[in-house]
This record gives C-alpha cells, sequence and structure tokens, in this order.
C-alpha cells in the first residue's frame, strides 16, 4: 500500500528529529503560562505538536507549510470536476508532499476497497429513536466499527511499539473510507425515511460517491462542493477542541475509532462545529425580517439589534485568526462562480460589509473577521442540503482527514500519554502573591 511504503520510508528520519529534541534540547523554553491563559481555556499556549497544519493569525491555515489556494491548485484534480481529490489531500497530510495523480488515486483506490459498511452498523442507526440528533448517530455509528479495529487485535496480539502507526493507518484508512457512506445514509434516513443501503463506487472519487450517495441536488457543482468542504474542514492545528480531544484519546492507546468518537462529540458543540448552522440561521432571519436582501442601513440596526439584545452574531470572530478567515475566502469564491445571483449569497456578501464595522464598533470581539462558518452553511443551503442538524456531520466527515493523519504520526513517533498538572484556587493566588513580592 502506498502511503504505508512511503510513510515507511520517511518514518526513520522524524523519529530521529524527536529524538535528538528530546534527548539534547528538552530544557529549551518555547513558552511561559500566565493565569489569564490558565483561566481561560489555555488560549495560545505553546504546548501541542504536529506537523500536519499550522494556524498564522494573521495568514490562516497551512496543510504540510501550503496555504489552501496552493493546496488547490498543486493537487491533482477530480475526474470531472474542478477541485482536487479528497485523496489527495490525506496523502499530503500523511505523507508531507504533493501527490502524483497517481499516487492519490491509488488513496482513493484504498478507499474504495475498504468502504462497506457492516450491517449492524445500519441495524443499529435503523434502532435508534427518530428524534435523535445526526450528530449521536455518526458517533455512535463510529464507536460501532471499533469492532473492526485493527489497532485493537494486533495490540491484544502483543503487537511491537515500532509497528502501532501501521494498524493505526489500516484503522485510519478504514475509518475515513466509510465515513460519507455512514454520513450520506443517516441524512436519507433521518430526514426522508429511506433505509437502503448506499453503494460506494470505487470507479468514483471520494467527493463525487459523497454527492452521489446523498441524492441531495441536480444542480451542478456539488460534487466539487464536497470536494472542497472536505478539504479545507480537514484540518486547523492539533489545538481546536476536535482535534485535541482525538489526540488525548488516542495518546491512551485507544484506537481511532473510540479516538474520533471522542472528536465528533468535542465537535458537535455550539462553539465548535454546531456555530455553521447558527451562522445559516442567523442569514435566514435577516432574510425573513426583511423579505430578502435589507439594505445596508437596516442589516447594520439588525446587527446592532441582535448584540444589544445579549446574543453574537455567529460566524464572526476566531480563537486564532485575526483576518478573514482564506477558508471564508474560499468558499465565497466558488459560490460567486457557481450561482453568483443567489439571493443568500447575496445576503452574506453583505453581511461581510457590515458586521465587521459594527464588531468593530462594539469593541469587545479580537477579530471582527468572518471565520469559515460564516459562509459554509450557505452553500450547503443552496444545493439543498438544508437540514441544519446535519451540517456539523458534514464537518466530521472532512474534520476525520485531518484527526486521523494526526493519530496516526503520533503512534509513529511515539508521542505519550497527556497529562497536564492542574492548579487549583489558591496555588494561583499564591503564584500572585509570590510575583508581588519580586516586584
Amino acid at each position: 500500500m502506498i502511503l504505508q511504503e512511503k510513510i515507511s520510508g520517511i518514518l526513520p528520519a522524524w523519529r530521529e528529529r524527536i529524538k535528538t529534541l528530546a534527548k539534547e534540547h528538552a530544557d529549551v523554553v518555547v513558552d511561559t503560562v500566565k493565569i489569564e491563559e490558565v483561566l481561560h481555556g489555555m488560549r495560545d499556549i505553546k504546548s501541542l505538536h504536529t506537523d500536519i497544519s499550522s494556524v498564522d493569525p494573521g495568514e490562516g491555515i497551512r496543510f504540510r507549510g501550503l496555504t489552501i489556494n496552493e493546496t488547490l491548485k498543486a493537487l491533482p484534480k477530480a475526474k470531472g470536476g474542478k477541485l482536487p481529490m479528497v485523496g489527495a489531500l490525506y496523502y499530503l497530510l500523511l505523507v508531507g508532499e504533493v501527490p502524483t495523480k497517481d499516487e492519490a488515486l491509488e488513496v482513493e483506490y484504498e478507499w474504495g476497497r475498504r468502504a462497506t459498511v457492516p450491517d449492524y452498523v445500519y441495524k443499529m442507526l435503523k434502532t435508534m429513536p427518530k428524534e435523535t440528533h445526526p450528530m449521536i448517530l455518526l458517533s455512535q455509528a463510529v464507536l460501532a466499527l471499533g469492532n473492526e479495529s485493527v489497532f485493537a487485535k494486533r495490540y491484544q496480539e502483543g503487537m511491537k511499539k515500532d509497528a502501532y502507526w501501521e494498524a493505526a493507518l489500516e484503522d485510519s484508512l478504514n475509518l475515513t473510507a466509510k465515513l460519507p457512506v455512514i454520513a450520506a445514509f443517516i441524512y436519507r434516513m433521518k430526514f426522508f425515511g429511506e433505509t437502503s443501503k448506499p453503494k460506494y463506487n470505487p470507479k468514483q472519487d471520494f467527493g463525487a460517491n459523497f454527492a452521489r450517495m446523498m441524492k441531495v441536488s441536480d444542480k451542478k457543482g456539488y460534487a466539487d462542493l464536497a470536494r472542497l468542504y472536505f478539504i479545507i474542514h480537514s484540518d486547523h492545528e492539533s489545538g481546536n477542541a476536535s482535534a485535541h480531544a482525538m489526540h488525548l484519546a488516542g495518546s491512551t492507546l485507544s484506537d481511532a475509532f473510540f479516538a474520533f468518537s471522542a472528536s465528533l462529540n468535542a465537535l458537535a458543540g455550539p462553539l465548535h462545529g454546531l456555530a455553521n448552522q447558527e451562522s445559516l440561521a442567523w442569514l435566514l432571519d435577516v432574510k425573513k425580517q426583511f423579505n430578502g436582501v435589507p439594505s445596508r442601513d437596516d442589516l447594520y440596526k439588525f446587527a446592532w439589534d441582535t448584540l444589544n439584545s445579549g446574543k453574537v452574531i455567529p460566524g464572526y470572530g476566531h480563537g486564532i485568526l485575526r483576518v478573514i478567515d482564506p477558508r471564508f475566502i474560499t468558499q465565497l469564491e466558488f459560490a460567486k462562480k457557481h450561482f453568483p445571483d443567489d439571493e443568500l449569497l447575496k445576503l452574506a456578501q453583505l453581511t461581510l460589509d457590515v458586521v465587521p464595522s459594527v464588531l468593530k464598533e462594539q469593541g469587545k470581539a479580537k477579530s471582527p473577521a468572518p471565520n469559515v462558518d460564516a459562509i459554509s452553511g450557505t452553500l450547503q443551503y443552496y444545493y439543498g442540503v438544508r437540514e441544519f442538524d446535519f451540517y456539523t456531520v458534514l464537518f466530521g466527515v472532512g474534520r476525520a482527514l485531518g484527526v486521523t493523519a494526526n493519530y496516526v504520526w503520533a503512534r509513529a513517533l511515539g508521542m505519550p500519554i497527556e497529562r497536564p498538572k492542574s492548579l487549583t484556587t489558591a496555588m494561583l493566588e499564591a503564584e500572585v502573591a509570590k510575583a508581588k513580592q519580586t516586584a
């Protein structure tokens, strides 16, 4: 298998780099911690390790050193589409280099032969109450797939530590291959009462398969949108809640299914993956209030009314970014190309013009710029996916690519179990007193 061969070839050098850092430079200080950071979500504390992606406050995400635009330009394109194969992105994340078309197709081939979902997963999903949230269904399905874990089986057989990553890679490929099938099944079952099993076509790529299995739109471009959506949502460093949850669970040597279920459960929160549906809901409220796209002055007033009522304007602001999220820009460009006259898109564009100025005037937001969630729902809505509760499932399918790549490399480099030290309030107060004495 090409991914195993490629990682095997580069792994010794990476292990040596980590070994050198740990043994010869262990006492080098990379950050300091203030009480503010301890009490406010450990924001910006430099304490995690990943080579899969990085986020610069003034630039945005880079996948293995490539910006989104560079990534989309460099990766081999899908047959019949304008955007790259998702398998090409997965190769980049795992191997650290841009694949050839044939190398990307080999990843797509691996997904195609691994995409069959066991019958017991479908049976379980069918027995869940009708009102069950799609994210619960997805998380339960992923947990159920743990019965198939190669890592868990080999670990019980006494697998050597040096081989952990190989079993982790097997689980990761099996998991990511099945996710679009499971997600499409959940969508059709939950919202349309269909219980037939989606069929993954090995002759089609990941994005085309998902679009076909969803059966949501006859409008051109949804397969490309699926490719774009999964690529840009794949990773955003290790510190975001869903990525960190998988890293933490994986550090205990939980298999990829246990660990990714933890990731999904973190993603399901309204401060994380659920924000995309809240952003769209806000736009639709505006549209309903004004029976279409309002004037700039009316939107300005509506935005202030939202803030004055004690609510936030979803989709604006970010914990790290201080500029417009490049993931937002990429989606906006896609929308302007495929449906420039759409009323909801025009509203999203007007919001981009108005809301940042309102947030600046308010003076509370560290960043008034839009993030990825500000427009992602708008694109799905245009193509007919209008069931808001499903949006985070889409996010989860994409996020699986990045977090499993991190999971494989954490096992390859022998990363230990995470165990940060906690401080009591009294301890923090003692530190304050000590600081005053030395001031």
